[in-house]
């Protein structure tokens, strides 16, 4: 029998976060240097950094573009998703998956007790490990001819 993989074994560690206040100027040059799209807006707090929003390169172009104002005072906070969709780090990719699906989302914070961030986990990298195990499923049946 396989062993289960979670979203913690297949997240991303290093994730680019951002705080509530922010700028969203500052944001937006910091999703370029790291090459983002998202960032994991957290706050520190005793047990860790929480998850208390995600803000994507389209929400800073919903909050400056379509409202016609400057990034540089608009804050972080302003222009966040708030109602966060994370996954728990012992979650099944297979719960990743249908999770993603079922909020038609391609980022998903990965938390550990208390909220506390642990990393991100994207369809990219869901895609990848399903390519991994459906070619070792491939090898397994060409063997058996």
């Amino acid at each position: 029998m396989s062993k289960r993989l979670t979203a913690g074994e297949v997240c991303t560690r290093i994730v680019t976060v951002a705080f509530r206040g922010m700028r969203l100027a500052e944001a937006a040059q910091l999703m370029r240097e790291a090459h983002v799209g998202c960032l994991v807006v957290v706050e520190d707090a005793d047990p860790g950094r929480v998850v208390v929003g995600v803000l994507t390169d389209r929400d800073i172009v919903v909050s400056v573009l379509a409202s016609d104002r400057d990034a540089r005072y608009i804050s972080v906070g302003e222009a966040m998703t708030t109602e966060v969709v994370t996954a728990r780090e012992d979650d099944s990719v297979l719960d990743l998956l249908e999770l993603m699906r079922r909020k038609g989302i391609r980022r998903i914070p990965i938390t550990g007790p208390q909220n506390v961030l642990v990393g991100v986990a994207t369809l990219d990298d869901l895609l990848e490990v399903v390519a991994e195990e459906m070619q070792a499923l491939a090898g397994a049946i060409s063997r058996e001819r």
